[in-house]
C-alpha cells in the first residue's frame, strides 16, 4: 500500500511540475523537451545497455556470477520507462539511473532504505537481521524446518551456504 500511495504522489508531482513549467515556457517548448529527452534517454539506454552486456559476458566468461551487470540492467529499464513517461520529474529520475555515477548513489540509498524497510540492519557493507527478526529468515524449499546457528571464527552468525575456493592453496 505505501508503494501505490507513493507513486500517486510522484505522479501526481509530475504532472504538476510538468504544466506548471508548460504554462511559463509555452506548449511546443514543453513538448519539444519531452521529446528530447526521451531520445536522449534511448541513446543512453542503448550505449549504457551494451557496455553492460559486454560486462556480464567477461564476468561469466570468467565464471563469475554478474551481480552487478543484472542490477545495472534492472536500472536501465527502470530509468528508460521512466523517461517514457512525460514529465520532468520522471525524466531526472530516469536519468539519474542511466548514468553510472548517479546509479551507483541511487542505488546505495535505495539499499539502504530497503534493508531498513525490511528490518535488516546495514553495518559496514554486512547485512545482518535486527534482534527478534529471526523469523523472516528461512529456508525457501522447507517452510517449516529448524534454523541451524553457525558461528565464524569471530563469533558472527553464517548467515547461508557457500562453498569457499582459495586459489592460494591450488
Amino acid at each position: 500500500m505505501p508503494f501505490l500511495a507513493l507513486f500517486t504522489v510522484f505522479a501526481l508531482l509530475d504532472f504538476v511540475l510538468l504544466f506548471t513549467v508548460g504554462s511559463h515556457i509555452g506548449l511546443l517548448t514543453t513538448l519539444a523537451l519531452v521529446l528530447g529527452t526521451g531520445f536522449l534517454g534511448l541513446h543512453l539506454i542503448r550505449r549504457e545497455g551494451v557496455a553492460t552486456f559486454a560486462r556480464a559476458q567477461e564476468r561469466m566468461a570468467r565464471g563469475e556470477l554478474p551481480s552487478s551487470e543484472l542490477l545495472t540492467g534492472a536500472a536501465l529499464i527502470f530509468g528508460g520507462a521512466l523517461l517514457m513517461a512525460p514529465g520532468f520529474l520522471s525524466d531526472a529520475l530516469g536519468f539519474m539511473c542511466l548514468i553510472p555515477d548517479a546509479r551507483r548513489l541511487l542505488g546505495k540509498l535505495l539499499g539502504r532504505l530497503g534493508m531498513r524497510l525490511q528490518g535488516v540492519h546495514v553495518q559496514a557493507g554486512s547485512y545482518r537481521p535486527r534482534q527478534g527478526h529471526d523469523a523472516d529468515w528461512q529456508q525457501a524449499d522447507e517452510p517449516s524446518a529448524q534454523r541451524s546457528s553457525s558461528t565464524d571464527q569471530a563469533g558472527e552468525p553464517l548467515e547461508g551456504d557457500f562453498i569457499a575456493h582459495d586459489e592460494r592453496r591450488g
